[in-house]
């Protein structure tokens, strides 16, 4: 799979570096939150790295649910359950970071798994500033430009067949919802497949810490994303 080089499997278990986690969000999804800077002190490991690897090690069902309930960082073991319905990803310890959710028919077909995580590991990655910062404008607000607390809350995708190979994936709507300094965010999209939808989905987010949008902060915010992408480029 293409996302072997960003996890190691000691006894069976999945486990992460800083540098797999921070190359993947840069490599894989082109996504620079700094949560996933290699030196940073809150780091932690890309959702969407962990819904990648349940697609590699337990296939693509029809209707899928992702509810992240903590947050992985460098060094944890997360052990594998046997296939299920429903299946709760825990550390040796017995901490819950992911559930999952999975409904109707199964698909391990290679060329499906691949395509379908990387449509939708790309589109997740583009959600600041593209998708994130017109929504901040409407409501005028922003999340704090010098630590940002943006944290992936959970995904859905139903799939109307099993029988595609390349699923592009494409924004329908966005929507924020602001309570005080707290926001979520509902991005919902679709999958086609050669012009006809064949499936869609949901990908739900929590702001923390929200103030005045500032136009200045924002306009900073972004330049520095731009530069982190472009010194890893370079």
């Amino acid at each position: 799979m293409i996302i072997d080089r960003y996890f190691s499997e000691p006894n069976g278990n999945v486990c992460f570096t800083r540098e797999q986690g921070s190359n993947f969000a840069k490599q894989m999804a082109d996504d620079f939150n700094p949560l996933h800077d290699i030196d940073a002190k809150r780091f932690c490991i890309p959702g969407d790295l962990l819904f990648s690897i349940i697609l590699a090690k337990y296939g693509i069902s029809q209707h899928m649910e992702f509810v992240f309930s903590g947050m992985v960082v460098a060094g944890v073991q997360l052990l594998m359950p046997e296939p299920a319905q429903e299946m709760h990803i825990n550390d040796e310890e017995g901490r819950e970071y992911l559930r999952v959710k999975r409904a109707g028919n199964i698909s391990h077909d290679e060329s499906l798994l691949q395509n379908l995580t990387q449509s939708y590991v790309q589109f997740s990655g583009q959600t600041f500033p593209h998708i994130l910062v017109p929504l901040l404008a409407e409501q005028n607000v922003m999340i704090r430009p010098d630590r940002p607390l943006v944290i992936y809350e959970s995904m859905s995708i139903d799939l109307d067949r099993l029988d595609v190979e390349k699923p592009l994936l494409r924004g329908d709507y966005n929507k924020l919802e602001v309570n005080g300094k707290r926001g979520s965010v509902e991005l919902a999209f679709h999958l086609e497949d050669d012009g006809e939808v064949v499936g869609r989905g949901k990908k739900h987010m929590l702001l923390m810490g929200l103030r005045e949008y500032d136009e200045d902060a924002i306009a900073g915010a972004i330049s520095s994303y731009n530069d982190s992408k472009l010194s890893f480029s370079t």
